[in-house]
């Protein structure tokens, strides 16, 4: 299992039990990877999964930086591009500590 994979895992779990659809684990392209795609109604959201043992270096979405913004929104349009039309979208953060507790960031930033 890839480093992560356990925090994908439940953030999907916790996701699917707030009544979102998954659509996709892990979409890869030559920009980068979306961890989680999916269905929030007719919203199409784009969920970034960071776990976190401590809030060194300020915890879990410290490490959401500019740069890496930049990447998902690149490859969030890569995956849009495949689309017959593009529904609304959002990015959202969902962030774990030691304990696998999670935090939601709903649209943690704009496209």
């Amino acid at each position: 299992m890839k480093p992560g994979a356990r925090a994908e895992q439940l953030a999907a779990q916790f996701l699917q039990r707030h009544g979102l659809t998954l659509v996709q684990i892990n979409y890869h392209c030559r920009f980068g990877e979306i961890d989680l795609i999916l269905r929030d109604q007719e919203t199409l959201v784009f969920a970034e999964v960071r776990q976190r043992s401590s809030n060194h270096f300020g915890g879990a979405a410290a490490s959401i930086d500019a740069r890496k913004q930049q990447r998902l929104i690149l490859t969030a349009q890569h995956y849009l591009a495949s689309l017959p039309r593009i529904p609304p979208c959002r990015f959202d953060a969902l962030l774990l500590d030691a304990a696998e507790n999670i935090e939601w960031l709903k649209n943690a930033f704009e496209l």
